[in-house]
């Protein structure tokens, strides 16, 4: 159950705003394809299946702390799931890749997700309207934990590695993670999508994509010593 003392991250949108997205996400989706960012891809996937699961199989169905009125709770995780898999998931991959047109990306992403939210408002009166909450108190702290363990963990690493070269950066890792969740909650609260709480902004910036950023790092570290970004097997 959502209890009022705890911080609440919750949207008010409409319908306009589901359809607008999910045409972002073609051509988003098509541009990937086009410039061959395959592995972008497959961790964009994987993140919405991995988030669907976590959105509706723990926060709805077992700790009934998602709230969806006005649509089908299913279909709109779903959605909701995969749309933020696939933008958020795929942009960090390509900020850890280094990718040469990163900053192109980046700017595509943020200028997309402005466009959706903004324009969907501005059309407001012709889509039903849909709100979506999720209360934090059951899984912040655990969120917590996660993230101490990951960042930890790299910590530890790189005191036992004498190579400078061979640490794990954390500096960049942290800053992906701040930069990618700060953009996302910062368009939903100017669009006023989002409602507009500055505990809301902070703690979900700092926690919530920053808890699998450490394991995603290393997943990345993993995939990419063996196949390019094309799926090319790499030479040993």
């Amino acid at each position: 159950m959502l209890d009022g003392s705890e911080v609440i991250a919750a949207r008010m949108m409409n319908s306009i705003y589901i359809w607008l997205d999910l045409a972002y996400l073609v051509v988003f989706l098509a541009l990937l394809i086009y410039t061959k960012r395959y592995q972008a891809i497959i961790a964009g996937l994987f993140a919405g299946v991995l988030y669907f699961a976590i959105d509706y199989g723990i926060f709805y169905a077992a700790l009934g702390t998602r709230v969806i009125e006005g649509a089908s709770t299913f279909w709109f995780l779903l959605w909701l799931s995969f749309s933020y898999g696939l933008t958020n998931l795929a942009w960090i991959w390509l900020w850890l890749d280094r990718d040469r047109y990163v900053r192109e990306w980046s700017v595509f992403i943020i200028a997309g997700w402005l466009f959706v939210a903004l324009f969907s408002q501005s059309l407001s009166s012709h889509g039903a309207p849909i709100t979506s909450s999720r209360g934090t108190a059951d899984y912040h702290g655990v969120m917590a934990v996660l993230l101490f363990v990951g960042y930890g963990a790299l910590c530890v690493y790189n005191f036992r590695q004498r190579d400078p070269a061979k640490r794990a950066p954390l500096l960049w890792i942290l800053a992906i993670g701040l930069l990618v969740q700060f953009s996302w909650e910062a368009v939903l609260a100017i669009s006023g999508i989002r409602n507009r709480s500055l505990d809301t902004i902070i703690v979900n910036t700092l926690i919530e994509t920053n808890m699998g950023l450490p394991y995603f790092y290393l997943i990345h570290r993993a995939v990419t010593r063996r196949r390019d970004e094309g799926l090319r097997i790499l030479s040993p």
